[in-house]
């Protein structure tokens, strides 16, 4: 039988491999670099400053939309549309004020709309 291996073709060809002419030696990164991002300019979720009870509000907030029955959400969001507000933000508003928008709050509904626009 011999060794089947001589007349395989190698299997990483050299023009496969070239490196692009906009990649410089210098762009590479060296020895025991993961090539991940530069943690300089890595801003995490919870902004610059400390960590504080950043997961535990986080975690209650996610809380909050979770244990909404499906037929309040439906019927919430189908209210908040007829505002002309997302579900989040109508529910926020009862979460916050304690109190369901009506079509009379057109005050309360501009300002919701303009916070919007401001993000």
């Amino acid at each position: 039988m011999g060794d089947l291996r001589i007349n395989r073709p190698p299997r990483f060809r050299r023009m496969f491999w070239q490196r692009p002419a906009d990649i410089s030696a210098a762009d590479i990164p060296g020895i025991g670099h993961n090539g991940g991002p530069p943690l300089d300019e890595h801003i995490p979720e919870w902004g610059t400053g400390g960590i504080g009870t950043y997961f535990a509000w986080r975690t209650a907030s996610e809380d909050a939309f979770k244990k909404v029955p499906a037929e309040t959400a439906i019927r919430r969001a189908k209210r908040a549309e007829a505002l002309g507000l997302t579900y989040r933000e109508y529910q926020l508003e009862i979460l916050e004020r304690g109190r369901y928008l009506q079509t009379e709050d057109v005050e309360r509904i501009a300002q919701i709309k303009a916070r919007r626009s401001q993000r």
